[in-house]
């Protein structure tokens, strides 16, 4: 098997309960707990709200999947939310074809899950009228 074993995971803080969590690389049976530990370090921190970045993401198996699963459990034990943004069409699909799909939100853009998350004093960068 020729997988990298390479995962990069970039953070940026859009507001102050969320962070967004950008994933390039393979999340696989190597990479996937490196995800999960950073994804529920940002929960600890006090960023409850987490949005994946999933754009560059190369490859995704079922490690990838129940991580992303315990991740939600996570985030929701914590009054906060996971959601995912701009996966990839194979990774659309085996989000569609696990079920995965219907219990993390999946939206085309970062900008639309960011739109919908819903904190304390209204939503993040989309304070003007529409």
């Amino acid at each position: 098997m020729t997988h990298s074993q390479t995962l990069i995971l970039t953070v940026r803080y859009p507001a102050d309960s969320i962070a967004v969590l950008t994933v390039a690389g393979e999340i696989d049976v190597d990479s996937a707990p490196a995800l999960r530990t950073r994804a529920m370090e940002l929960i600890r921190q006090g960023r409850p709200h987490l949005v994946l970045d999933l754009a560059p993401v190369e490859f995704c198996d079922s490690s990838g999947l129940n991580t992303m699963i315990a991740v939600l459990r996570y985030a929701k034990d914590r009054h906060g939310s996971l959601s995912l943004a701009a996966a990839p069409p194979h990774l659309t699909r085996l989000l569609d074809v696990t079920g995965v799909g219907d219990l993390i939100p999946t939206l085309p853009t970062t900008a639309e899950v960011l739109t919908r998350i819903t904190v304390p004093g209204g939503t993040p960068e989309q304070q003007e009228p529409s």
